[in-house]
């Protein structure tokens, strides 16, 4: 394995992913976009989705219309809108949780976190 690693390194010593994003998250979303598309379409749509949107609260607020009205032109649009919000809402609860912590004030989870809890007792 190393032998292969080790000749790739060879033909392309600096290697550059396909997929243009501003930042990791917007990298997130371009790699969910990806699937069952080519990378060259996936940066056709979003790149006027990144000048409006670059982090998981501007996704969440552009909504499910909105973020269709961008990816609409790549397969699967529906589902994977519905799959890029869901990872946005998940990382933007994570970033509100960590925020709280270092404000140093008590954090208390959402209902839904509560109800769905399994315990490991």
């Amino acid at each position: 394995m190393e032998l292969v690693f080790s000749r790739l390194e060879q033909q392309n010593p600096s290697p550059k992913p396909e997929l243009l994003a501003p930042n990791p998250y917007c990298f997130l979303v371009s790699v969910v976009l990806s699937a069952q598309a080519t990378d060259k379409s996936v940066n056709a749509a979003t790149a006027p989705l990144y000048k409006k949107v670059k982090t998981p609260k501007q996704m969440l607020a552009l909504g499910r219309d909105g973020l269709i009205g961008y990816i609409k032109s790549i397969g699967l649009y529906n589902s994977k809108a519905d799959h890029i919000l869901a990872l946005s809402k998940k990382i933007n609860r994570r970033i509100q949780f960590r925020n709280t912590a270092i404000q140093g004030r008590t954090y208390v989870p959402p209902r839904s976190w509560q109800k769905n809890r399994q315990c490991c007792a």
